[in-house]
């Protein structure tokens, strides 16, 4: 009998707590920001700092990467 009262007290505690929750959304911030670093690389590139362009070309690589990952998770689910 208490752990039937104590269920439905804690049920009751996290229903506006789980009621809030929502879903994985995607968002184009991680492409966004892609974009920007390969911007970046283009014109690093261009006045000849090429070890700027290279780390901004990786940083760039890996935003699309994770980008591709977060879409097909969201897809997914």
């Amino acid at each position: 009998m208490v752990t039937n009262e104590l269920v439905t007290t804690v049920e009751h505690q996290l229903l506006p707590v789980l009621s809030g929750i929502t879903p994985l959304q995607f968002s184009g911030d991680f492409l966004s920001w892609a974009i920007v670093f390969f911007i970046i690389a283009i014109v690093a590139a261009v006045l000849g700092a090429r070890g700027i362009a290279g780390i901004s070309m990786t940083v760039a690589k890996w935003f699309v990467i994770i980008f591709l990952v977060l879409a097909v998770v969201s897809i997914l689910l």
